[in-house]
Order: C-alpha cells, then sequence, then structure tokens
C-alpha cells in the first residue's frame, strides 16, 4: 500500500529490532494450494515457471527486502532477465527512469531521477533491489498511481475507468482503509473515492507487470492478496503470489494469517516498530 497511506503508519516511528526470531513459523514458507511447507529452492522453481511474480512486504522490514532480493537472485539464474516493476517508483516517472538506465545510472542516480521518495519509502531498505536490476540490466518499471492521480480519483472516482466494484469488495477495501488510518472512518463520499483510488493503483500495478514478457512486482502485502490487489486485474494469467508475512506471536498455524489470499506465504519475524496509532 502506498506509503501516504499505510506505509505512512508502519514506518512512523520505527525503532530497530527483531521480535519473536524463535516462533514456530519464522522463517517457513507455506505453499497454500498443497497445503504444506517447502523449500525455497521449491519456491525459487515455481516462480521461476511463472510469467509474473509478485512479492509482498511490510515496507519496513529489512527482513523482507532481503528475501525478496534472494527470489531475484533465484529468478535470474534460473530463467533470465526479467523486468522489475516497483510500487515505489510513480509511472509519470518512466520516461526520466529510462533515460537515466540509457545514460548508465548507477541505483543513486536512478532513485534520484525517479523521484524516489527516500524518506517515505526508506530507501536504504530498496537500494539492493534497484542495485540488482541495474547490474542484471533488468528494465525497471515506475508501477504506482502518482499521488496527483490519486486524489483526482478521490475527488471524482469515475476518474478510475473502471467498471464499478462489487459489495464484497468494496466492504473489503473499506475495512482496509480505515483500519490503515487508525480506525478513524472518512466520510462516506470521501471513502467511496479512497476504495476508487486504491482499486486504481491495483490495475496499474498489474498494467506495469502485464506490459513485459516475463516480469517481478515489488510492493506492499495488500497490493500483492489475490482476493483484491494486483492479481485481480490479471484475470487467469500465468502469476505467482508471495505474502512476505510476519507472524503473530498469538498465531502458531499458516491457517491464523488467512493464507489462501496468497499462493505462498513466507513467514518472517516481526520488525520492532511502535505503535503510530498511540500517538
Amino acid at each position: 500500500m502506498r506509503a501516504a497511506i499505510s506505509g505512512a503508519l508502519l514506518l512512523a516511528g520505527c525503532s530497530h529490532g527483531i521480535l519473536l526470531e524463535n516462533h514456530p513459523l519464522a522463517d517457513r514458507i507455506w505453499d497454500v494450494q498443497a497445503s504444506a511447507f517447502v523449500t525455497s529452492g521449491e519456491l525459487y522453481g515455481r516462480a521461476a515457471s511463472a510469467r509474473y511474480v509478485i512479492l509482498g512486504e511490510m515496507h519496513d522490514n529489512p527482513e523482507h527486502h532481503r528475501l525478496q532480493r534472494a527470489v531475484l537472485e533465484a529468478l535470474a539464474t534460473r530463467d533470465g532477465p526479467r523486468a522489475l516493476a516497483m510500487e515505489q517508483f510513480d509511472s509519470e516517472q518512466q520516461k526520466a527512469i529510462d533515460a537515466a538506465v540509457a545514460s548508465g545510472a548507477d541505483a543513486e542516480a536512478l532513485a534520484d531521477a525517479g523521484g524516489f521518495d527516500r524518506k517515505g519509502w526508506n530507501w536504504p531498505l530498496y537500494r539492493p533491489l534497484v542495485a540488482f536490476a541495474r547490474e542484471h540490466n533488468w528494465p525497471i518499471v515506475a508501477a504506482n498511481l502518482s499521488r496527483t492521480e490519486a486524489r483526482a480519483i478521490v475527488a471524482d472516482p469515475s476518474k478510475s475507468g473502471l467498471p464499478p466494484a462489487d459489495a464484497a469488495l468494496r466492504q473489503a477495501l473499506e475495512t482496509e482503509l480505515v483500519e490503515s488510518h487508525c480506525g478513524k472512518r472518512p466520510d462516506a463520499t470521501r471513502l467511496a473515492g479512497m476504495v476508487e483510488a486504491q482499486r486504481a493503483r491495483d490495475a496499474r500495478l498489474a498494467n506495469s507487470l502485464a506490459a513485459y514478457p516475463t516480469s517481478v512486482l515489488v510492493t506492499g502485502n495488500g497490493h500483492a492478496r489475490r482476493d483484491r490487489g494486483a492479481p485481480l486485474y490479471l484475470p487467469g494469467a500465468d502469476l505467482v503470489s508471495i505474502g512476505i508475512v510476519e507472524v503473530d506471536a498469538d498465531e502458531t498455524m499458516p491457517q491464523d494469517y488467512e493464507t489462501q489470499r496468497f499462493d505462498y506465504v513466507w513467514f518472517t519475524p516481526r520488525h520492532a516498530r511502535k505503535d503510530p496509532c498511540a500517538q
């Protein structure tokens, strides 16, 4: 989810430290369809055979970005170059990114050219992913709506160009957005616009993946969900969605995490952070 929405909550007041390293699910991978744990090698093999791979994350967890890099490295070894689409770049910056790549820019220069929000997105966590793409000559795809586009859709939902959402999807997105705003519910008109902007963002992410023969998307877990994220806008596509999910002390079984929203769930320890809603 965009840093300006729930990502901002996740990043606010972060502190260093790892929690629940000894949790029974930590560092294990759950294959949802098989209802079984698998090895990282098995996951890499399945991902390499898919046209599209979506890598979820909690934006502020360093371990999630380390695992994303591991998946990219495995894909590079097994099936060659792909495009790397990133939620962290707005699609209006694509021409600037392409020009930076053509000029031989390194990761730092490309981030500057692409208008990367270094503070909002915590650039040191994403730099290894951008550096990987540059080192391996993978195209970098700016996959997100701009804030200007999102605000325009919030003000006028018809600008999304999407067909109406069904009631279940609309309700699920409303709940997610209210929770990301610490339970404060906007007025009905504004909330409807926010839901439509969220749908438009997922559709843009999906289109960014589909623009290349094979590609990988780096995005928040909410956008990686099959039930209401980017996969919803790629019906029938050869796609693997990998949620990288923090464990909870009271939830020790894979089924406790609604794992059906992904194809695979890679469980990790928690990143220590302050509760932004307590402020």
